[in-house]
């Protein structure tokens, strides 16, 4: 068994827009409350077993130590996993390091996926497909089915970016019609999701309406997005997965 508390470094790769932060707070008090009720629904005290830390890694450019840390979060952010600003490439390193590194594990989550992916050597860009928006299936393979506890997952996503194809030694998950990896894992170094567990009805209406209005979203994708945005999703399911991940010996 792991020792507790399990330590977490949240890496914050986006600040999201000061409506949301002035209600739910910045990434890293969205992914605290996430992780600490998928921490309770396991069995594990959230506030005894979990030490979550957030580090800034766009305008500070900071980082944990991997000597004290478990795992590392490396979030969603609105920039292009494949550009090669500073702070981009600086992350991607650090990555690369984490994926050398015998003992601290990584979970992805969407533009953390795809730095994820980006690191272990898999292209990564726009997809020719076009958006994925609000809630959406995504379907497991016999070993996503096996990680998430359950035959069938349903995900908040909010991208047009992908990862193209699975990087060498490691297994899908699941994957959509409009992005075939959607999930990856690799037992004891990583697991990620190209969905968003943290976002919420209210978060992924408010910003489904604000792209709406900036133009990035027509009106007919608004429209789509907000009839599905209340559906059932599977956010502390995938929460849940992250913690046994970051766990199993």
């Amino acid at each position: 068994m792991v020792s507790k508390p399990l330590r977490i470094a949240i890496l914050e790769c986006d600040t999201p827009p000061a409506d949301v932060v002035a209600k739910y707070g910045r990434y890293d008090r969205i992914f605290t409350t996430l992780l600490e009720t998928a921490a309770e629904q396991i069995g594990l005290s959230p506030k005894q077993d979990l030490k979550l830390s957030a580090y800034d890694v766009v305008t500070k450019m900071e980082y944990p130590s991997l000597e004290d840390v478990d795992g590392v979060l490396i979030s969603g952010s609105k920039h292009n996993s494949f550009d090669n600003d500073p702070w981009i490439l600086k992350l991607v390193d650090f990555t690369k390091k984490l994926l050398e590194h015998d003992r601290v594990r990584i979970v992805g989550v969407c533009f953390g996926h795809q730095i994820l992916g980006r690191a272990a050597g898999a292209k990564v860009g726009r997809s020719d497909d076009g958006w994925e928006i609000s809630v959406l299936p995504v379907e497991l393979t016999a070993k996503g089915k096996e990680v998430f506890g359950q035959d069938k997952l349903s995900i908040h996503q909010m991208h047009k970016d992908i990862v193209f194809s699975y990087p060498p030694d490691v297994e899908p998950l699941g994957g959509s019609p409009r992005c075939l990896v959607q999930s990856m894992y690799k037992k004891g170094k990583l697991i990620s999701v190209q969905g968003h567990p943290e976002f919420t009805e209210a978060i992924v209406s408010y910003l489904v309406k604000m792209r709406n209005e900036q133009g990035i979203f027509n009106d007919e994708q608004a429209r789509d997005a907000l009839e599905r945005v209340g559906n059932a999703h599977d956010g502390v399911v995938i929460a849940k997965a992250f913690l046994r991940f970051l766990m199993e010996e």
